[in-house]
């Protein structure tokens, strides 16, 4: 399969670009950078030499067909997995190093069903804060993502969109510096997943945290992030910039072409560029 060369998005491709500033980092959020970043499970070596940095609240998409190493990826950057080599640094707003507050929400909301809605929440602010506190908090966020009035209901009873944005609220609480989504709509119908999109959008907007978002929906990567990076056995294939403003109009043609773009690097058909 031929690899893609790593690239730009330059304003010329398109006569619909918007010039923009991008989204302010917020208060502890951190820039991340992979130096020769490698991870092997036996014989078999999931990401070769990964090379990337993320500046502090920018938001990335990671795409890729099934195995090409988006999870892996996701997971040593969370510290749920450690590499087979190369560096990984996170620095904060004064350029040193620093262990940021890193949140992950997965595909299934993995609550707990004996816990009150509000309560799940609370989870995500661990131990150590007061009971009355961490309830004020929880109810706060989940009124960020629509569910105030479900505070005091059991998962059970939610739908499935409502399930995962408690599971936002649950990493959100802790107002994280790096937030991290691995696949988290995949599960949801058409309608709410673009109910989620918008919503994710906002919340990043508003907090400014440094996201990573692992997808298979190139459609997704393109109106969420400001930058779209392609793996393919384990290297960067593309690297792609999305000098769109936010929030992106679904149907606009001049994203589909980025799509387009997008999805041939994933094939191995350049398309002609």
């Amino acid at each position: 399969m031929t690899v893609i060369s790593r690239e730009r998005f330059h304003p010329a491709d398109t006569a619909e670009y918007v010039d923009h500033q991008p989204i302010a980092a917020g208060e502890g959020a951190a820039s991340i950078t992979l130096s020769g970043l490698e991870k092997s499970f036996g014989a078999n070596r999931v990401l070769r030499g990964i090379n990337l940095h993320i500046p502090a609240g920018q938001f990335v998409a990671v795409i890729g067909k099934s195995g090409c190493g988006k999870s892996t990826l996701l997971r040593i950057l969370l510290g749920l997995d450690e590499p087979t080599d190369g560096e990984l640094r996170f620095e904060g707003a004064d350029g040193s190093d620093t262990q940021p507050n890193a949140r992950i929400v997965f595909q299934e909301p993995r609550l707990l069903p004996w816990l009150s809605v509000a309560d799940n929440v609370v989870v995500g602010l661990g131990e150590g804060i007061e009971k009355k506190r961490a309830l004020e908090e929880a109810r706060a966020v989940l009124a960020e993502v629509q569910l105030a009035e479900k505070a005091g209901e059991w998962p059970a009873r939610l739908s499935g969109g409502q399930r995962q944005r408690v599971a936002l609220a649950r990493a959100l609480v802790s107002k994280p510096g790096i937030l991290a989504l691995d696949e988290p709509l995949g599960a949801l119908d058409a309608l709410t997943r673009i109910s989620m999109q918008q919503l994710l959008n906002r919340v990043w907007r508003e907090l400014g945290c440094t996201t990573v978002l692992v997808t298979h929906d190139v459609s997704e990567a393109v109106h969420l992030a400001d930058r779209v990076i392609v793996l393919e056995e384990g290297r960067v294939a593309l690297d792609l910039a999305i000098p769109y403003p936010h929030p992106r109009r679904h149907g606009n043609p001049a994203l589909a072409e980025l799509e387009g773009r997008l999805l041939a690097a994933i094939l191995g058909n350049d398309g002609g560029h």
